[in-house]
């Protein structure tokens, strides 16, 4: 059941109508049961001072775009009411026409563009309205009897609204219903969702509760026993399928483009949904809300366990493009003019054994369709049990999903360089390390950092922000390599650049040094920069046998060498000889990856303010030297400290280095007897 979360003493705090809608408006988008990720929308009807000072009557409404989880005052523009109203009238309005007397009548023509739904809000003579993709809903918009279940359920209190298109269609045919049926008190729109309203929010928000846990009520009732998943693949498993499966989708976009992100979801309703004899059936029985279809298109790609090979998956993925073109040519012809067909990839795969896959171009995207997934497979399994499931005619999808006004909710801003690129840093909660992955997310990659486990970690990943991810473990420890790329590859599909960073300045003479000692600091500055590539090396050999013969760059390897390599000081063997060692490996693999694609290269780095340089001993440094830290640290050719975000940006700089291998490339304001020549 959906919780009530009214507060009558927050309600009150929050001020006046305007207020009072963004505080109900929140209730809602906060509960995924009854929207998500934009869906739905909500309006109030009030007067407002227009430029002149003069009161006129308004409707504000969710802004298209804005979430109503996080709206604010600005995600809620004002739009003339009295000339929205005049719309009534008319037989017809196009959709251009309708946009541009929308922002005509904006009291900020700087405010976003209303919701694409606003005319149903303002055609209703109600002062609060709520519409929203409440999951009980669904399962009853899209019974093939839907009208025959509203009676039962509510009486004459709810109307059905035939299936329309959003926009002036749709908001001509819900007066017509809500005209034709006085007295009730919400609208069900086929296949679409739920609209309730009341003269002030409160009674609004109560009827979305009550009633959407009315419907949830009667099909508890009519649900059998919960289907008993198979036991859960391990995580070592599932990795190299999905990074297969990554690959095979990259075989539908261009050669040069980035593989996507995918986001994994394998909880026990999930594998025993995607383990269904009917799994195709649902699959191609299109989508529980139209605004899906633009994040998972209208069918679902079923992979059963004997197509989970990588030929099995390219072929798989080549068929539903084959399918996919075939709906786009006959669809395209009504459009009345040239239409350029979408990326036809699946938004949304069922891996039997293993879970839901939503896709993306990036992780807030693959997070997205994977959520739409998971409420659109509860909706549908519930509608077999409570009478059926029938979406919306493919040709109505086809509008839906080439409709401008929904494929404005994606934006068109140009995409970040790194968009789609999964990024793996060691040591990812040290200075250089978090330094990388901010700057690797700075350009739009999804970042997956290694570290101790601790607060160090979660809160380095929370800087970061939800689209990105952590794993905690002692990367000395045997099978601790292997088990943090394989977690990697199941939170977003595989992996493109490892920054094989994490390492310790460990210190002695070598005279005297404990072989211990020694042993440890080669576990951690050699064998584990040694074990994260060959897992890494085997991630990108499954994304590239899922690809085929297609191109683009198969993984890269980035290491973190140090200045000791090739520079050796006093007193630090224990660090020097490992890092030698491992300035070698990059040279290694450099020789023996290229002929597939894999880059390798490096950053020799110095003097950075670190874990390994703490200010301990940059003091004892600089006090040896009897100079002060500052002059210390910039003691280059340069003149100038060199930080953790110059060493970042070079990795940065080699990792879009196209044509560059085996190369090594020095951050240390200049230090001849460092220099790599």
């Amino acid at each position: 059941m959906i919780r009530n979360l009214w507060s009558d003493a927050a309600a009150a705090a929050a001020g006046g109508d305007l207020g009072q809608r963004i505080y109900s408006a929140r209730l809602i988008g906060a509960e995924p049961e009854l929207v998500l990720h934009g869906g739905g929308n909500s309006s109030v009807k009030t007067d407002a001072l227009d430029l002149f000072g003069e009161t006129v009557s308004v409707l504000h409404v969710k802004g298209s775009g804005h979430d109503l989880a996080t709206i604010d005052a600005a995600g809620m523009p004002a739009v003339r009411l009295e000339p929205m109203l005049r719309l009534q009238d008319f037989d017809a309005v196009a959709d251009d026409v309708l946009v541009k007397l929308q922002r005509l009548n904006l009291l900020d023509p700087a405010a976003p563009n209303p919701s694409v739904e606003m005319l149903l809000h303002a055609f209703l003579p109600h002062k609060f309205v709520d519409h929203t993709h409440a999951t009980p809903f669904l399962v009853l918009a899209n019974l093939p009897e839907a009208e025959a279940a509203l009676r039962e359920l509510f009486g004459g209190k709810i109307a059905l609204v035939p299936f329309v298109k959003p926009g002036f269609g749709l908001a001509k045919a819900g007066l017509a219903t809500y005209q034709a049926h006085p007295g009730v008190e919400a609208l069900l729109l086929k296949n679409h969702g739920h609209f309730t309203w009341g003269p002030d929010a409160k009674s609004s928000y109560f009827k979305v509760i009550e009633h959407a846990n009315t419907v949830e009520a009667w099909l508890k009732d009519r649900r059998p026993a919960p289907l008993v998943p198979a036991a859960a693949l391990p995580v070592a498993e599932i990795a190299p399928v999905l990074a297969g499966l990554r690959g095979a989708l990259a075989a539908a976009l261009p050669e040069t483009a980035a593989l996507p992100v995918l986001d994994l979801r394998a909880d026990d309703a999930t594998r025993a949904f995607v383990s269904r004899p009917d799994l195709e059936d649902l699959a191609r029985a299109g989508v529980v809300t139209p605004d899906h279809v633009i994040r998972t298109k209208g069918e679902v790609l079923v992979l059963r366990k004997d197509a989970q090979t990588p030929e099995g998956m390219r072929a798989a993925v080549s068929d539903y493009v084959a399918r996919y073109r075939a709906y786009f040519e006959a669809n395209k012809a009504r459009f009345g003019g040239p239409v350029a067909m979408l990326n036809p990839m699946p938004g949304l795969i069922w891996l039997e054994g293993i879970g839901a896959v939503g896709v993306g171009a990036d992780a807030k995207a693959a997070r997205i369709a994977a959520d739409i997934g998971s409420q659109s497979a509860r909706v549908k399994a519930d509608g077999l049990v409570a009478g059926g499931f029938r979406s919306i005619s493919d040709a109505d999808l086809f509008d839906m999903e080439y409709w401008p006004l929904e494929l404005a909710k994606l934006g068109n801003a140009k995409a970040p360089a790194l968009q789609g690129r999964v990024v793996l840093v060691t040591g990812g909660a040290g200075a250089i390390g978090l330094a990388t992955a901010e700057a690797f997310a700075a350009l739009g990659a999804s970042i997956f950092i290694v570290d101790r486990p601790g607060e160090g970690l979660e809160k380095a990943v929370a800087s970061l922000g939800r689209d990105h991810a952590g794993h905690g473990c002692d990367i000395t420890q045997p099978g601790a390599a292997a088990a943090a790329v394989a977690a990697c590859a199941a939170r977003f599909g595989g992996l493109d650049i490892l920054v094989s960073n994490a390492g310790a300045a460990i210190t002695g003479d070598i005279a005297t040094l404990d072989d211990q000692v020694l042993r440890g600091s080669f576990e951690l500055n050699f064998f584990s920069h040694l074990a994260f590539s060959q897992a890494a090396i085997a991630l990108y050999r499954a994304q590239a046998a899922g690809r085929g013969t297609r191109g683009a760059e198969p993984g890269q390897i980035l290491f973190n060498v140090s200045k000791q390599a090739v520079n050796p000081g006093k007193g630090f063997a224990a660090y020097g000889l490992p890092k030698a060692t491992s300035f070698f490996l990059l040279r290694q693999l450099a020789l023996e990856l290229g002929p597939e694609g894999i880059r390798v290269n490096g950053i020799n780095a110095d003097r950075i303010r670190s874990g390994l340089l703490t200010p301990e001993m940059i003091a004892a440094r600089s006090s040896a030297r009897g100079i002060d830290a500052g002059t210390y640290m910039a003691g280059n050719l340069l003149k100038a400290e060199v930080e953790a975000r110059h060493v970042a940006e070079a990795f940065v700089a080699l990792a879009r280095a196209e044509r560059t291998t085996a190369h090594v490339m020095t951050v240390d304001g200049g230090n001849i007897e460092a220099a790599l020549r």
